[in-house]
């Protein structure tokens, strides 16, 4: 049996079947790679993320037996890129495999539109699983493992599906791509030329160390709160001024018709650098912290 050069697993996500990843795939691949590109069922899309994390992983095992030392390459879209977080999760034994994970708009900090749908975790279909916060576990394979986010950015800081916030941690390269939506990125060709980038350039294979700017800071912070959900950049012009911190940074917060909570942070020329909301049951403890931030901030 010859060996490949590397396996590469293409993963789809959420309402969705593995053609366009699959045709990702084919710009990618070499030729003496293995492609395995699973099809786990439109509908089953829609219910449980479990049983969609023990099939891939039942597929990764059944191929890791026929080539136990290739190289990997992983690249998941939307749910693909999670789908995948856990099953490496499940398996640290094969991160010094992994030649490079590609986590293509995957909602890695828990999908705003599932956390409006479920947002008491209640478990309606999908969306309790989507509007998970995984950026603890993503930033600890991306330590390991060299890591690229790819999002795109057409729709006021978002694909029209995730927010570009929402797909992004520490420890991982990043790439935003402008006026591609979340659909389109599956097969898009830009998309293809990054990753292609990204494995032929030695730089990947130094991890890239935490950011510790003042508005990496003020960010984390932000998405520490209880149920924060990172979100469009929607309602920032209709938002007012809560607080200003230290080096130009500031708090600004709106609230939507349905009683939804915001909270920007924005420089000093304007540009929003973050928004995100949270739900009824926390809206007290977004004030809080809000208030605990500034006092902070401000003695530094």
């Amino acid at each position: 049996m010859d060996q490949p050069d590397y396996i590469l697993y293409a993963q789809h996500g959420w309402a969705d079947i593995n053609r366009g990843i699959g045709l990702l795939a084919q710009q990618i691949a070499s030729p003496r790679s293995h492609v395995v590109v699973p099809n786990l069922g439109f509908v089953n899309t829609w219910i449980r993320i479990e049983p969609l994390i023990q099939r891939v992983e039942a597929i990764a095992i059944q191929t890791q037996s026929t080539y136990p030392q290739t190289p990997l390459r992983i690249v998941g879209h939307s749910m693909g890129g999670l789908i995948w977080l856990e099953v490496l999760a499940r398996h640290p034994e094969w991160w010094p495999l992994v030649e490079s994970l590609v986590l293509v708009g995957s909602p890695v900090g828990g999908a705003d539109l599932s956390r409006m749908i479920d947002p008491f975790e209640w478990g309606i279909g999908i969306a309790k699983d989507l509007g998970r916060n995984r950026r603890a576990l993503a930033e600890k394979i991306a330590a390991q493992v060299p890591t690229l986010i790819i999002v795109g950015d057409c729709d006021q800081g978002s694909d029209g599906i995730v927010p570009v916030e929402c797909a992004r941690f520490n420890q991982a390269s990043y790439v935003a791509l402008n006026n591609i939506k979340h659909a389109d990125l599956k097969q898009h060709s830009a998309v293809a030329e990054v990753i292609q980038q990204f494995w032929q350039s030695s730089v990947h294979l130094c991890v890239p160390s935490l950011v510790s700017g003042d508005r990496d800071h003020v960010i984390a912070q932000l998405q520490a709160i209880p149920g924060m959900t990172d979100a469009h950049y929607r309602g920032f012009k209709q938002s007012t001024l809560w607080a200003t911190l230290p080096d130009g940074l500031f708090l600004r917060t709106w609230q939507n018709a349905l009683g939804i909570h915001h909270v920007f942070v924005s420089n000093a020329v304007g540009d929003c650098l973050f928004a995100g909301f949270v739900g009824w049951p926390h809206t007290g403890d977004l004030y809080t912290e809000l208030s605990t931030l500034a006092v902070f901030q401000r003695s530094r």
